[in-house]
């Protein structure tokens, strides 16, 4: 029976590579989730790289990844860029792609429907996160069977992390923690390891710069083992420009944390609404109270009316928070049972 098993293993792995011709640009991913019965196999990885005018730095990026990891492809979706962003990518190597819609949102979520490997790496294409740093965070990954890795920044460089960038990034983490747990400190960062499962169970919906917000979130609501590591952060080559507005894009960010709260913590949210509807209510109204007691008489009759209302409205939302949380509830375990769908990374490196 056991000959038999291996017998059926082998056949199968060597089935699923004869389809494949050795053609440029493309390579045999060993099969997810398959090992082979002597062994272990190794974890395919894809290095997605959203770019947008990024023609000075891409060719490095794409070269030094290349180089730590020579085993893994790597994948460059331009996003509309006006310069030679597509060729400097394709010169050194890359898959090249490319997403109409204007966003890194967009385009995020173009890799993570359009490829696949067993394990991700999610990196900028202007050369300011360190390529050594990935083989650690794959074995890292690998070996403690996380979902993802996050590399918190250390700027090596004067400058390279804008004090603008470096205060939005502590408030909204810091508003991040509150509701959904500490496990990231740097929720902006750009520089991610994921696992297949974490990739092909993640709904991505944002359009911008909002959807580091919702990886963390995705990872921390639905309580995946996830870890963070520090990694150097250096500035921009010459000739570079970053994409990044300091107070339209935080602005977008705060509201797409709101959002996410409310949807993921509707009972919580509804709660402080009901809070601040009490409390305003109460504040109005018992002074009216007071009087009647003491005289018998309501002589302001609106301010009762309001009051009356206020307080009305606040258990009313109270009542919305109970309705949206039993919802919540299940859209998460929907999204649990996606998630364990998926098999675990296998395998070695």
């Amino acid at each position: 029976m056991s000959e038999t098993i291996e017998r059926l293993n082998l056949e199968a792995l060597a089935e699923a590579a004869v389809p494949h011709k050795a053609t440029p640009g493309w390579r045999v991913d060993p099969v997810p989730g398959l090992l082979p019965v002597s062994g272990k196999a190794q974890p395919s990885v894809a290095v997605l790289i959203p770019c947008f005018n990024e023609e000075t730095a891409i060719g490095k990026v794409v070269a030094d990844f290349q180089a730590v990891l020579p085993y893994a492809t790597v994948y460059v979706y331009d996003n509309n860029s006006t310069d030679r962003t597509m060729l400097e990518a394709r010169a050194a190597g890359a898959v090249v792609r490319q997403e109409a819609l204007q966003g890194k949102g967009h385009v995020v979520r173009r890799m993570f429907a359009d490829v696949d490997a067993d394990m991700f790496i999610l990196v900028d294409g202007d050369d300011t996160y360190d390529a050594a740093a990935a083989p650690g965070m794959l074995r890292l990954l690998l070996e403690r069977q996380l979902d993802m890795v996050s590399a918190a920044r250390i700027p090596t460089e004067t400058g390279a992390y804008r004090m603008g960038h470096r205060v939005g990034n502590a408030a909204l983490t810091g508003m991040v923690q509150l509701v959904f747990g500490s496990g990231i400190s740097d929720m902006l960062s750009g520089y991610r390891v994921f696992s297949r499962r974490f990739v092909k169970s993640f709904p991505a919906l944002a359009a911008r710069f909002e959807t580091e917000t919702e990886l963390t979130v995705h990872a921390l609501a639905l309580n995946m083992p996830v870890r963070e590591v520090r990694t150097a952060y250096r500035g921009r080559p010459a000739g570079s420009q970053s994409k990044l507005n300091t107070v339209a894009d935080g602005l977008r960010i705060l509201r797409a944390i709101l959002t996410l709260i409310e949807q993921e913590r509707p009972l919580q949210s509804f709660a402080c609404v009901m809070l601040l509807l009490l409390g305003a209510g109460l504040g109005l109204g018992l002074p009216v109270v007071t009087e009647y007691l003491q005289t018998g008489l309501v002589p302001r009759l609106p301010t009762a009316v309001l009051a009356t209302g206020l307080v009305l409205l606040g258990f009313l939302s109270l009542g919305c928070g109970l309705v949206l949380d039993v919802v919540s509830r299940g859209r998460k375990e929907m999204k649990r049972l996606a998630y364990l769908a998926i098999p675990p990374v296998r395998g070695e490196l």
